[in-house]
């Protein structure tokens, strides 16, 4: 791998090619990050790239009820973490992520990586936590069909059977029933980017992209290649 990037959803568009298609986009501010650390197979055992994207205050002060009093509070800059950024000569950053490129000793601490690592045409994989939707049904969470809806049916939108009765007397483990749904690490494969942005930082790559506004996601160039 030698393409990545930390970047921050800013939400769905539609764009027109030089053909007239309207192709549905996803845009994303893509970086700057800067290189916080630069692992090797001599200190570390490998080579990777820790990067850093969107500045944090060293100390986060708040006001108590009475709106007098100053509180620090706890989400602030660590020491361990104000130095291991002071080392690297950058400002302290929120997110915190290790790619291991291949070319990874090509790498200098405080290093930028903009969004115009990436190029028109080029196949990424984005990563982000899903949107949380609470506790639902084996219909909405797995797509399971419903049963009959007339007035005489006891039986709508219940999941149905869990297993046999007498053998093997048991419910499998990973059996498909309601619960908790999102909130999980997604991976989309094999994203077109239609368009770079490098004044701006944008990326807009063709199709959906798992997270909300606002969510962190990883972009890297593509694992699957087409046959």
């Amino acid at each position: 791998m030698n393409k990545a990037i930390l970047a921050t959803k800013v939400g769905m568009t539609q764009i027109f090619n030089e053909d007239g298609t309207l192709v549905p986009v996803t845009v994303l501010q893509a970086g700057p990050c800067v290189v916080t650390q630069v692992k090797t197979v001599e200190n570390d055992g490998y080579n990777a790239v820790q990067v850093g994207y969107v500045d944090k205050k060293d100390k986060i002060v708040n006001k108590d009820k009475s709106g007098k009093k100053e509180v620090i509070n706890r989400h602030g800059v660590n020491k361990a973490q104000k130095g291991h950024f002071a080392k690297a000569g950058v400002t302290s950053k929120r997110f915190v992520r290790e790619f291991k490129f291949d070319n990874a000793a090509e790498y200098a601490l405080a290093q930028e990586i903009k969004a115009d690592i990436f190029a028109v045409g080029d196949r990424v994989d984005a990563s982000a936590i899903s949107k949380g939707k609470g506790f639902q049904g084996a219909i909405k969470r797995h797509g399971q069909s419903r049963g009959p809806m007339a007035h005489g049916s006891k039986f709508h939108r219940h999941a149905g059977s869990n297993g046999a009765c007498s053998s093997p007397s048991k419910v499998f483990k990973g059996k498909k029933m309601p619960g908790h749904m999102g909130c999980k690490k997604v991976t989309i494969q094999n994203l077109e980017v239609i368009r770079v942005d490098a004044e701006q930082n944008l990326l807009l790559v063709k199709g959906s992209v798992p997270g909300s506004k606002k969510a962190l996601v990883t972009i890297k160039e593509t694992t699957k290649v087409d046959a």
